[in-house]
């Protein structure tokens, strides 16, 4: 079985994440995890807060508590939504670490050694009226390139152009909201990204064919455009310091790595982190270090694609070490709310902890990946989540699992019934379930996220439709026998449900599984060979009726969602 090292885009540590967070990274990430796990490969999912940065020393500032303190208690509060979408991290880190900060040192000492780091005198913004230099996200104005009048001083969150502070127009404070700024000099580090250009055209040239066109098409136009040097280094008081035994000068006047420059490699601490709890059984060399094993998959949204197919490349092979690089770049469109944009600043859109407070994970995500914006944006709508999860979840996968149980009960106790031996209905149904889940494999093995859930549908749609040709409920008043097997057929649905439906609905896979008291049930997968049999779960079984999976969203529940969140972004 191969090795696969995954990673999604670490979250930002300022404030819970919005559902569009959660499709663009995490809970993709998850979902291939649990289906590789299953299938028996060695998994390592990694993921962690990234906490460095001007926005997280704003909002500490704002709560009145030091930025630390404000990174520890947002750390554990993201942690604790996570964990209620049930998502699998192998490590869930952070980038303040004290494994990240020795690891990005010893990158930046090694790109220093290499020649790829330059000192230079900059001109940058300074605020008289808050006595410092003003960092590119402590200045805020309007995008030049699209007149968007909230953009900050490193990247328009409207048109997603990479920015200096310099470039705004009417620029102000984004501490004291002052106009009164001023341009002094001061010197920062430059990574040296025009002299890795061609290294970085090549990598990208040996892996582009291989990624979705979202993610090559974003590298290719950075590539085409031209890598420019840019400044690593922050006048900051949180962050990674630079290094007083190489910058010494810098390091007294409290230089800090840029996010940009610490986040990426904090896939790497995080590992570290992770491997340092048990040292004697892990080593995150063996999955970044001359690793040529192991399959990287990473999952974000398109707004982070250069960072991860460009910038954080050239700063890998500009080490000259041969540290793991991503093999596979799975990159995703944004998720909108009625056709805008999901606000973490504005706070327009279903954040994911009301998500959980109002319904199960589960109803999250399976909507979530079943409308993956994955060769588009998509729009959530209220509408569109209550006809959803109301049709395939409820009225398909729930009401087949109800009504198979409660009516096998009714009529033949609490044990799974024997009946006649399979027939040609339970073979053309073995074939045809055989069928549907290769090609749900071949679509999780690609990571074509509605392929993969339009399959995973039509395997339990195959089963309404057998018990449909059946009708249990007649055959049982003229041939007992042949009830029996029908039902004892739907039941090992069942069972392969709960085994390959998993990777989506965790929670309800479990309490699927859990209603046949199965001695030995160590099946981690079904095959397609092994689908045919429908035999997994044999006559006298014990089982049990599971509460009602999938409560119905009404009209009156959909009412009191709207009134809460609104129909629409301007609501």
């Amino acid at each position: 079985m191969a090795r696969h090292l995954i990673t999604s885009a670490l979250p930002y540590i300022n404030g819970i994440k919005h559902l569009g967070n959660m499709v663009g990274s995490m809970l993709p990430a998850d979902v291939y995890s649990r289906y590789l796990r299953q299938r028996g490969h060695d998994v390592l999912y990694i993921c962690a807060t990234d906490e460095h940065g001007t926005p997280a020393e704003l909002a500490a500032k704002e709560a009145g508590i030091s930025v630390a303190e404000f990174c520890a208690q947002a750390h554990d509060a993201q942690k604790t939504v996570y964990d209620g979408f049930e998502l699998s991290f192998d490590y869930f880190g952070r980038s303040s670490s004290a494994q990240n900060r020795e690891i990005t040192q010893h990158f930046a000492r090694r790109l220093q050694e290499n020649g790829f780091i330059e000192e230079r005198a900059i001109r940058q913004v300074y605020s008289p009226v808050d006595g410092r230099f003003l960092p590119d996200r402590y200045v805020e104005g309007t995008c030049p390139h699209c007149g968007y009048d909230k953009a900050r001083g490193d990247q328009c969150e409207n048109c997603t152009r990479v920015l200096d502070p310099t470039d705004l127009i009417e620029p102000r404070s984004a501490i004291s909201g002052s106009t009164e700024l001023e341009v002094r000099e001061t010197k920062h580090l430059f990574l040296r990204q025009s002299a890795l250009q061609h290294e970085v055209e090549a990598w990208v040239a040996d892996h582009e064919e291989e990624w979705p066109q979202l993610a090559s098409s974003i590298a290719r136009k950075w590539l085409t455009e031209g890598l420019h040097d840019r400044a690593i280094t922050r006048d900051l008081d949180w962050g990674v310091p630079v290094p007083a035994d190489t910058w010494p000068e810098l390091a007294a006047e409290g230089k800090v790595f840029y996010v940009w420059f610490d986040a990426p490699i904090e896939y790497i601490g995080a590992t570290k982190e992770w491997a340092d709890l048990d040292p004697a059984n892990r080593d995150y060399k063996a999955w970044w270090y001359e690793a040529e094993d192991v399959r990287y998959t990473q999952f974000m949204a398109k707004d982070n694609v250069p960072f991860h197919t460009v910038m954080f490349p050239a700063t890998q092979l500009a080490t000259r070490e041969p540290w793991k690089k991503v093999d596979y770049v799975k990159a995703f469109n944004w998720l909108t709310y009625y056709g805008g944009k999901f606000s973490t600043s504005q706070k327009r859109g279903v954040f994911t902890d009301q998500a959980l407070e109002i319904l199960p994970a589960d109803f999250w995500r399976y909507f979530l990946i079943a409308n993956a914006p994955e060769s588009d944006d998509s729009s959530f709508t209220w509408e569109h989540f209550a006809a959803t999860v109301n049709k395939d979840l409820g009225g398909t996968l729930g009401n087949f699992v109800n009504r198979v149980l409660t009516f096998s009960r009714k009529k033949f106790g609490d044990e799974v019934p024997a009946g006649t031996a399979a027939g040609a209905a339970e073979a053309r149904l073995g074939e045809q379930i055989a069928e549907l889940l290769a090609e749900y494999e071949g679509h999780m093995e690609t990571l074509q996220y509605r392929k993969a859930a339009a399959a995973l549908r039509a395997l339990w749609s195959a089963g309404n439709a057998y018990l449909d040709e059946k009708a249990p409920w007649l055959e049982v008043k003229t041939d007992l026998e042949g009830a029996a097997l029908t039902l004892r057929t739907a039941m090992n649905l069942i069972h392969l449900y709960s085994v390959v439906s998993e990777p989506f609905i965790p929670a309800s896979a479990r309490a699927m599984r859990s209603a046949f008291d199965l001695a030995d049930d160590t099946a981690a997968w079904v095959t397609p060979e092994q689908a045919k049999a429908l035999d997994a779960v044999p006559a006298g079984t014990p089982f049990t009726v599971p509460p009602v999976l999938f409560a119905r969203v009404t009209e009156e529940d959909l009412e009191s969602y709207r009134e809460r969140f609104g129909g629409s972004p301007e609501a």
